[in-house]
């Protein structure tokens, strides 16, 4: 685990693996930290992978929010130069999948293909977001704790052995990054630039997502040329914790169809 130092913002990035070995980046969702796929590191030895916590969330510095999807961007970008990665997959997860997007769209020689897990061009109406960003700021995380945990995990989702784990995680988010992210995820459509891209992606979708339902994943998956869809059933919007051996058979399967090994 490291800090990148940027003149305005601090980092925490961890890189793991081989060195020269294929590289993977791995975004994380709104409400966690790169601690999300410690189970899918764990499973692909053979890689060399890229993970961070995005600005506002985990270790990273917290800047005042609203944060634009555009800085997003530029947060991974300029990991990625300092990491000296290229050519890489980059696996996205719900808003971290909508960053995938507009670093594919702006910088087509970092990002070889995509995994969009739990995601889409556009996710919720701007109105629905402001509600919860109003609640946070009024009420902390707590205030939408466990509506956030029903749509993650669905029906039964008091029942399941990641709860607690995954409860902490969100709760231990800063407030003012968990409400800057949401600002940029409510500010955010592209379907109209996702439309145009053609590189190789791979869209995730668990069966029980109330967030990102794995109809909403479809259809981004099918604005762009030649993707592929793969439902995991048991799972809801943080497949990688839930069925991690399926996760991650699904993205080597993938890597291995385009020959990112």
């Amino acid at each position: 685990m490291a800090r990148m130092f940027f003149p305005d913002l601090r980092l925490n990035v961890e890189l793991s693996g081989p060195e020269g070995a294929p590289p993977l980046v791995l975004l994380h969702a709104l409400g966690t930290n790169l601690r999300l796929w410690d189970g899918v590191v764990a499973r692909l030895p053979g890689h060399r992978i890229l993970r961070m916590d995005m600005r506002g969330h985990g270790l990273s510095d917290v800047p005042p929010g609203p944060y634009a999807m555009g800085a997003l961007i530029h947060d991974v970008e300029r990991v990625m130069a300092q990491a000296g990665l290229r050519d890489a997959v980059v696996v996205g997860l719900s808003v971290g999948g909508m960053i995938a997007q507009g670093l594919a769209v702006k910088r087509l020689d970092l990002v070889r293909g995509m995994v969009l897990s739990n995601s889409a061009a556009r996710i919720g109406i701007a109105s629905q977001w402001q509600t919860r960003i109003e609640a946070v700021r009024a009420g902390g995380l707590e205030a939408i704790a466990d509506a956030t945990l029903e749509r993650w995990f669905g029906r039964n989702w008091r029942e399941l052995p990641e709860l607690p784990q995954m409860r902490a995680m969100l709760l231990a988010t800063p407030p003012e990054g968990w409400m800057g992210a949401a600002a940029a995820i409510a500010g955010t459509d592209f379907y109209t630039p996702t439309a145009g891209l053609t590189l190789p992606t791979l869209a995730i979708a668990g069966l029980r997502d109330g967030s990102t339902p794995p109809d909403l994943v479809k259809e981004t998956a099918d604005l762009i040329l030649g993707s592929r869809f793969q439902l995991i059933r048991g799972a809801g919007h943080l497949p990688m914790v839930e069925q991690p051996d399926a996760y991650t058979d699904a993205l080597r399967g993938f890597l291995e169809s385009i020959g990112h090994v």
